[in-house]
């Protein structure tokens, strides 16, 4: 069972929906597994938890 973790900021339901359809798809896709066994686990981190060139993602 493939378990892929995505790490990005916050994103709507729809694009969250869209993302996990294309990545389940993919893993069917090159492996041909069934797509009950593809989980997709999104982790978002606000602005002000990411940093960038030293600096808080929030601060630019």
């Amino acid at each position: 069972m493939p378990i892929v973790t995505v790490h990005q900021g916050p994103r709507t339901v729809d694009d969250k929906r869209e993302l996990v359809k294309r990545i389940t798809d993919a893993f069917v896709d090159a492996y041909g597994l069934p797509a009950e066994t593809v989980e997709v686990w999104i982790h978002e981190v606000s602005a002000d938890n990411r940093g960038k060139a030293g600096g808080l993602v929030a601060d630019r």
